[in-house]
């Protein structure tokens, strides 16, 4: 079975099922910051959610430097992957989740490379993630796509370089 696997940028359309799939198959630390809130999905966190992901709607460009693109196979929101700016030229950093029930089907690995692709197309010359050590999934991910890793304590620092010529650096050309 051909899965359909495609990033399309968080707004108003795909926050509400992207939020649905967060409350139902990931707990809140994995999808979105700490919030000072009842644990669990309470109301207060699913307010916080939205409005996380709507402070980043101005893309790279915006205020945040951030870009959030909901992952979706065969038309359904699965989880999200973002793309940061980071303080190093040429350098975006990325994270993602995925819901549970999507997990270990190589979505994950299709999305990365996708965003690798945006990545390149903003004039990325790399892209750099941090996992725990534990994290096994995460680290074979960023393995299986030819991330460089480093253990630093409790963090797996990873490094994508990406096929960008040196001289050309659109991110930081304002």
């Amino acid at each position: 079975m051909t899965r359909e696997v495609r990033l399309t940028p968080v707004n108003e359309q795909n926050l509400e099922p992207l939020l649905s799939v967060a409350v139902a198959e990931a707990e809140p630390d994995e999808v979105m910051p700490p919030v000072d809130a009842p644990a669990g999905w309470s109301q207060a966190r699913r307010d916080a959610f939205r409005e996380f992901h709507r402070s980043h709607f101005g893309g790279l460009a915006g205020p945040t430097g951030n870009l959030m693109y909901a992952i979706e196979q065969d038309g359904d929101v699965v989880g999200m992957i973002r793309l940061g700016r980071t303080d190093e030229p040429g350098t975006l950093e990325t994270g993602m989740w995925l819901g549970k029930s999507t997990r270990g089907q190589g979505i994950g690995l299709i999305a990365l490379r996708l965003v690798l692709a945006e990545a390149i197309a903003a004039g990325a010359r790399r892209v750099v993630a941090d996992t725990r050590p534990e994290n096994l999934p995460a680290v074979n991910l960023l393995r299986r796509s030819g991330a460089v890793l480093a253990q630093d304590g409790t963090t797996v620092r990873a490094e994508i370089r990406l096929g960008v010529s040196e001289d050309v650096d659109l991110l930081d050309a304002g």
